[in-house]
């Protein structure tokens, strides 16, 4: 089987072939650490976990890397109205997006760079390409000259003019062309500063990506992703400084979320509708959240409101119950002693839904399809657990798959925890001896109790078995 992933660069989808064999490089533009990160980042940063798990699932020897931008102008405005070093806020919101980016079920990346700490590799970079004519000084300010990159507009495939009528370019009167961009920022009074060939400064925004994933990937990036509004200027500027520098491609698919709505608004700050992680978690699970951003193909839009994130709950809670009810089911069920016409079915239907997962998630990361794969599988499993007769190895191959898939889609995480699962049983026992002497009142107190405790009880042929609500 082939994966196939929707290159930006190409507008097309096409076979995912590393540049150097087995082996993947992944870098995903982090946050920029002034506050807490919003719900549109949290759906890039699930995603492309999403992308990373599965792709190692499929043999791939992945290294992922995710900056922190940890020096701009939103740091050293936002530094500044706290009364705080920009170092000091750049800790506290590093530290805050590793908390909630753990509650989404969002793995570290294997490098999380600081652009701070890699001053030396971008003033090298820049050297590069004064050296090569496509970057000028003015006054201790460096640009990079757009007009010397012929490919320049190539990923946003866009008119040279029409960037610059609806760019969100820097308004400078020292640069050549509108669309020239900083490479370093020569120092304002009370700005942080390094040395420079070109005197105290700091760098610009866009070649710290450049510099920081070409240290750990190399010059050529397999996979370089992040949200839609980075297209434009930023990866437009990335590849073009890049390539201006080392001659090479910088980055052989470019992968791009859709953007998230609020209510089908756009999400700002100055509507009202700005949502961050840190908010949203106090008052949901954070698995419904990272449920409900792949309920949707990555690339396509995805509407945030209150009723959808319902929905979500509603539909992981179903497919939690099916994998919680295997887990039990699991500790009770004797092995059969002979594998039955009915299992080695059941066992084939398992491959054939196992083909059907593999084939959405090869079609471009495809989770949508691949989700509505475990629900197709959870019907068929609730009707199964149904009958008198169960086979021990159906129950397991089951539960196998939902936990391997949940290991890739980041569900199914919860961790067991044996000492209510003691107490639970041992009420449950109470209950079925009161049951057993018609004492209805003391059985009907216990099942209050467990429900108090949100646990419910569910009657099966196998006996007794309880969920969470």
């Amino acid at each position: 089987m082939t994966i196939r992933v929707y290159n930006t660069m190409t507008r097309k989808k096409e076979e995912f072939v590393p540049v150097n064999d087995n082996k993947v490089g992944i870098y995903v533009c982090g946050p920029t650490v002034y506050d807490y990160f919003h719900i549109g980042n949290a759906r890039i940063f699930i995603v492309f976990d999403v992308v990373r798990r599965y792709l190692k699932w499929r043999g791939y020897e992945v290294t992922y890397v995710q900056n922190f931008t940890d020096i701009d102008d939103k740091m050293i405005k936002r530094a500044q109205e706290l009364g705080i070093t920009v170092s000091e806020l750049a800790e506290r919101f590093i530290a805050a997006y590793r908390e909630d980016a753990a509650a989404l079920g969002i793995e570290e990346a294997d490098v999380h760079p600081r652009a701070t700490e890699h001053i030396p590799e971008i003033i090298k970079l820049i050297e590069t390409l004064m050296e090569k004519k496509m970057a000028y000084n003015v006054d201790g300010n460096v640009y990079f000259d757009t007009q010397a990159y012929a490919q320049y507009g190539g990923l946003s495939q866009q008119p040279l003019e029409e960037l610059v009528a609806g760019a969100r370019v820097e308004v400078d009167e020292q640069k050549k062309h509108p669309l020239d961009f900083a490479l370093w920022k020569k120092q304002k009074p009370g700005e942080p500063a390094w040395e420079s060939p070109w005197g105290l400064g700091r760098p610009g925004w866009h070649i710290e990506c450049s510099a920081m994933s070409m240290k750990y990937l190399g010059e050529t990036v397999d996979i370089h992703a992040g949200g839609p509004d980075l297209v434009f200027p930023h990866h437009e500027n990335e590849k073009a400084q890049s390539e201006g520098a080392t001659g090479k491609p910088f980055v052989k698919y470019w992968l791009h979320a859709g953007y998230l709505n609020i209510n089908k608004q756009k999400m700002s700050k100055s509507l009202g509708n700005f949502l961050t992680v840190r908010e949203l978690r106090q008052k949901i699970d954070p698995l419904v959240i990272r449920f409900f951003m792949l309920s949707a193909h990555y690339r396509n839009p995805i509407n945030y409101a209150p009723e959808l994130l319902q929905q979500a709950q509603s539909g992981l809670e179903r497919l939690n119950n099916v994998v919680y009810n295997l887990r039990h089911l699991l500790t009770t069920l004797p092995p059969e002693k002979v594998q039955t016409a009915e299992t080695e079915e059941k066992l084939q239907a398992l491959q054939t839904y196992k083909e059907r997962f593999i084939t959405a998630m090869d079609d471009d990361f495809n989770t949508a399809d691949a989700i509505s794969v475990l629900f197709d599988l959870a019907r068929e499993t609730n009707t199964y657990l149904k009958k008198k007769e169960l086979s021990k190895i159906v129950i397991e191959k089951t539960l196998q798959f939902f936990e391997d898939v949940g290991a890739i889609l980041g569900f199914f995480t919860e961790k067991e925890d044996n000492e209510l699962d003691e107490k639970i049983n041992a009420m449950i026992a109470k209950r079925q001896e009161a049951r057993a002497k018609k004492d209805w009142a003391t059985a009907d107190a216990i099942r209050d109790e467990l429900l108090a405790m949100g646990i419910i009880l569910e009657d099966t042929p196998q006996g007794v078995r309880w969920r969470k609500k």
